[in-house]
């Protein structure tokens, strides 16, 4: 086995997997307790060499991998992923570059590519794209219509609300995140108590129905995700029942060879001895 093959064999182990992850982990909660004075004094300097010895894990990762798969290894949008966060993290985070320092802490979301379930869950959220484009966009004609209706409607009645189209634009975005709506209902029906008409068909369209497009959306591409995951497997032959029906037909023509022999010999009045009768007897025989 070739220094390439072993190298291959080892990153793609799943104890070496599990030990990236358990570091993530780690780093993770010490980038989190980087940021409190009090924990930081407290651990003695001890956070920034768990900090540096964790990128140094993820830097000798990352040089395995590219050793491994050679310029394969970018064609893994994940691996991409991870190099580029591991990359942001090596300049030091001094002068003109201390906002990397901030940055360190995307390394946390190497763990997406660590587990499957998460990568999994990304692939369906970029899988529905197109159709979640089309949802929003749906959601944003929504909300421009009826900021537009709000603005004639309501602009006397509660000019803070919907004195314009772009205050209506943003009460009616509140309106859709539920987020202080019945202030708003209110306000406006002191002076036109019809009013709730026009915010219960809103609630219910942009909420209940667009909304629930984009989960029908979100449901259909996890869906086909699975479908193609399950299509790039191999397939896992059928071995038992399909190798045990092959070799019973070969041993029943092979019997029905020995058998048309045996006829011929008798025929023929070729004598057979007893060691050549014996094994034409036991195969023969069931």
């Amino acid at each position: 086995m070739s220094a390439r093959s072993r190298v291959r064999h080892l990153v793609e182990d799943r104890r070496f997997q599990h030990t990236v992850t358990v570091v993530i982990l780690v780093n993770a909660v010490t980038l989190g307790a980087g940021t409190s004075p009090r924990l930081v004094a407290a651990s003695g300097g001890l956070l920034p060499h768990l900090d540096r010895l964790a990128l140094g894990v993820f830097v000798v990762e990352l040089a395995l991998k590219l050793f491994a798969y050679g310029w394969r290894f970018f064609r893994d949008p994940w691996n991409c992923f991870d190099f580029l966060v591991v990359a942001i993290s090596l300049p030091p985070a001094t002068g003109s570059l201390s906002v990397l320092r901030a940055l360190r802490v995307l390394r946390i979301l190497r763990l997406i590519s660590s587990v499957p379930s998460m990568r999994r869950v990304v692939g369906t959220l970029i899988a529905a794209l197109p159709g979640v484009s089309a949802i929003i966009g749906l959601l944003v004609l929504v909300v421009y219509v009826a900021a537009v209706m709000g603005t004639y409607l309501f602009a006397e009645a509660a000019p803070q609300y919907f004195g314009d189209l772009g205050a209506s634009l943003w009460s009616l975005f509140q309106v859709t995140t539920g987020e202080a709506w019945p202030d708003i209902a209110a306000t406006v029906m002191e002076d036109q108590p019809l009013a709730w008409v026009f915010f219960l068909v809103f609630i219910l369209v942009s909420t209940f129905v667009v909304l629930n497009l984009f989960l029908a959306v979100v449901v259909n591409a996890m869906e086909s995700v699975r479908e193609q995951e399950a299509a790039a497997q191999p397939a896992v032959p059928a071995a038992a029942p399909g190798e045990h029906a092959s070799v019973q037909a070969e041993l029943a023509a092979l019997r029905r060879e020995i058998a048309a022999l045996r006829e011929e010999l008798t025929r023929t009045g070729t004598p057979a001895t007893g060691e050549d009768r014996s094994p034409v007897r036991d195969a023969g025989s069931p």
